[in-house]
């Protein structure tokens, strides 16, 4: 029979992998205090890392509807919750991991889809939400003004291919 404080812990993790964008495992062994004060900074705002216990994180997941993950729960566990951006997250995790390699990325989920350790490196290297927005709007921008230039140049040609017409056959007209 499960206690009140673990039944509260499954169901506020539970919650957490609900309203989650993402969740990234992580293994943690030999980090200090202060590295994982310095990775809860570098995840960014809309984020938030906690230390789990596997057994109950599995359940929380479970009842969330994300089964994919049980592999994952062995050894010391900590997860980030990420309820914004994902690649700014993935990008604070990478490059923590570069400077701390104690801190093992062991794979997670993305908006329902399960995501390996290499997986969450490469959404790392995409550009940022914002990045990817405005090259987005400035390659839309770029359609429609060639699609006017198109439409501009069709009355255009229309008007000289007339005119030449015209043209012509005034010549035609006075030579005869």
């Amino acid at each position: 029979m499960p206690t009140p404080d673990k039944a509260a812990a499954v169901a506020e993790l539970t919650d957490k992998f609900r309203s989650s964008n993402a969740a990234v495992l992580t293994e943690y062994r030999g980090l200090t205090v202060a590295q994982l004060k310095q990775l809860r900074r570098s995840l960014g705002a809309n984020s938030e890392y906690a230390v789990v216990k596997n057994t109950l994180t599995k359940i929380a997941a479970n009842e969330a509807g994300i089964d994919t993950l049980d592999d994952l729960f062995t050894g010391p566990t900590a997860v980030a919750f990420v309820t914004g951006d994902p690649v700014e997250s993935a990008k604070g995790l990478r490059d923590f991991a570069k400077d701390n390699p104690d801190l093992v990325i062991k794979g997670g989920v993305l908006d329902g889809k399960a995501l390996s350790a290499d997986e969450f490196k490469k959404l790392a290297d995409l550009e940022s939400r914002e990045v990817l927005l405005s090259k987005l709007a400035g390659a839309m921008k770029g359609k429609q003004s060639q699609a006017a230039s198109v439409f501009q140049a069709l009355p255009s040609k229309f008007v000289r291919t007339a005119e030449a017409l015209r043209a012509k056959q005034a010549e035609q007209g006075g030579a005869e």
